[in-house]
């Protein structure tokens, strides 16, 4: 499937995007270029781009996911054909690491030894852990007392230095007597279901949540912490009679007495792994004409990624953001027409905005650019695609503290492009990527968008429900919004 979707990716963005001689003037003005830059903005180029990377087959473009790999591998072919420039240190991909955990389920059991035999216990199925975060690294051998119930008396009735100690669960919560167990010197805790659990079993609580611990964790931008715990099994009644089968110090009962030494070890293995992937951010250069001015760099951002798949149920993100992300292939295209301005240009589709804008925080606290080049303004475009045809919001508005002479233009322009007055969504002033270029790196930012709208991540965001000549327009607005600052000194 992966291939066939490459070839597609090829085919589709060779037809698309080969570039076609441009008719050039004698005459070579800003305002020649800027009209033929807004000419080369084509409803239907954006459409065909925007049902490609909105389509089934993308599958939502989760962070990570192969379809999101596919995005990147689709957007760097069709910029590439226009001229551009790789824009990343190793050429158009900027790489920044997630992390995931999981559990070894191959190298995590635990082994019962004793005079009598031996025993093997799987993960997952004979015992569990009470938390996620018990999935480390950890290796324990020793002998089991049982502590009963793990009051304050039966605790300091047990010999535990150096012990298992074995709980018998009462259906309680199990926090105070595993606290006892460790002041009172024990290496780990192994609790079973007792004569007065009456509770759940075992494998219905905890199955799911190891399940998930031997499937791995979600990928996330921090690495796990390496904690030290104290070693907590819970084992099934059906494992425990397996044990209390291979003591060799027998009782009278079902269950061990208070105190009580079984005669055997118990060796618990727990191996985690941690793994690292790399997800990109795309990143295309377009370098500027003036020499001194051509070293600072307007910055156009849209994030590339969707939230994936849910029950088995695909969300397309039409509008958020493969709207947003196809304006960026439009603004490509524009500049191609334009010819270099005044400013250089640098095209970033980032990724993971979804799970807490990832890739532009990874951009921006370690930002690339050609030597000599420094970032001068970011404009956000983030769901172009729906609502009304005038209608388009714009943050930091004329109410914010942050509102700044890059807005200022955007507001100015607007109303050419059929836009009469730009409505404040200021509400979403931390909610995209713009954010991180305003934080890290202290640079104008303006985030454009036009709106929510009931289909806001529902599998029914889908390709056929965009307005895709309110897109062009908007795209436009962006390449008029960078003409107009291209050497305009700007505050922030």
């Amino acid at each position: 499937m992966l291939h066939s979707l490459l070839l597609l990716v090829v085919l589709q963005s060779a037809q698309l995007a080969s570039p076609q001689p441009l008719a050039r003037l004698e005459e070579n003005s800003d305002n020649v270029n800027l009209e033929l830059a807004l000419a080369a903005i084509r409803p239907t180029s954006l459409r065909a781009d925007l049902g490609f990377l909105a389509s089934d087959e993308m599958r939502g473009r989760d962070t990570p996911s192969p379809e999101l790999e596919l995005a990147a591998l689709y957007l760097r072919s069709r910029i590439q054909r226009l001229g551009f420039q790789p824009g990343a240190k190793d050429g158009w991909f900027h790489e920044y690491p997630l992390f995931r955990s999981y559990l070894d389920g191959s190298e995590s059991f635990i082994e019962i030894s004793s005079a009598k035999g031996s025993g093997r216990l799987i993960f997952g199925q004979d015992y569990f852990f009470i938390l996620s975060s018990h999935a480390v690294d950890s290796s324990l051998r020793a002998g089991v007392v049982c502590v009963g119930g793990g009051s304050k008396d039966e605790v300091a009735a047990a010999d535990l230095e150096g012990r298992w100690a074995l709980v018998l669960d009462t259906g309680r919560v199990l926090r105070k007597a595993i606290e006892r167990c460790q002041e009172a010197g024990a290496l780990g805790v192994i609790a079973t279901p007792g004569p007065k659990y009456k509770r759940d079993s075992y494998d219905e609580k905890f199955a799911k949540r190891a399940s998930q611990m031997l499937e791995g964790s979600k990928p996330s931008i921090k690495a796990r912490k390496s904690v030290e715990l104290l070693p907590q099994v819970m084992l099934t009644r059906e494992a425990a009679t397996q044990l209390f089968e291979l003591s060799t110090s027998p009782w009278e009962g079902e269950f061990p007495p208070l105190g009580h030494d079984l005669g055997l070890e118990i060796t618990e293995e727990r191996d985690a792994v941690d793994e690292e992937i790399m997800v990109s951010n795309v990143c295309a250069f377009w370098p500027g004409s003036d020499p001194e001015l051509s070293k600072e760099v307007m910055i156009i951002s849209a994030h590339y990624d969707h939230v994936g798949e849910r029950r088995g149920q695909i969300y397309n993100g039409a509008d958020d953001n493969a709207s947003g992300t196809t304006g960026l292939l439009g603004v490509a295209d524009a500049l191609r027409a334009y010819g270099p301005m005044k400013r250089s240009v640098l095209l970033l589709w980032v990724s993971g905005e979804e799970k807490g804008l990832w890739g532009s925080r990874a951009w921006t606290k370690d930002p690339w650019l050609p030597e000599g080049c420094t970032p001068v303004l970011d404009i956000n475009i983030d769901m172009i695609g729906r609502t009304e045809t005038d209608e388009l919001y714009i943050t930091p508005s004329r109410e914010h503290d942050a509102f700044n002479s890059l807005a200022g233009a955007a507001y100015s322009l607007a109303e050419v492009e059929g836009f009469a007055e730009l409505q404040s969504q200021d509400q979403y002033w931390r909610r995209s990527d713009h954010m991180n270029f305003h934080d890290n790196l202290e640079i104008p930012v303006t985030f454009l968008s036009t709106g929510e709208h009931p289909d806001y991540h529902r599998p029914t965001d889908t390709y056929e429900k965009i307005d895709y000549e309110k897109m062009s327009r908007i795209v436009r607005l962006v390449v008029r919004l960078l003409d107009n600052v291209q050497a305009a000194e700007l505050t922030r």
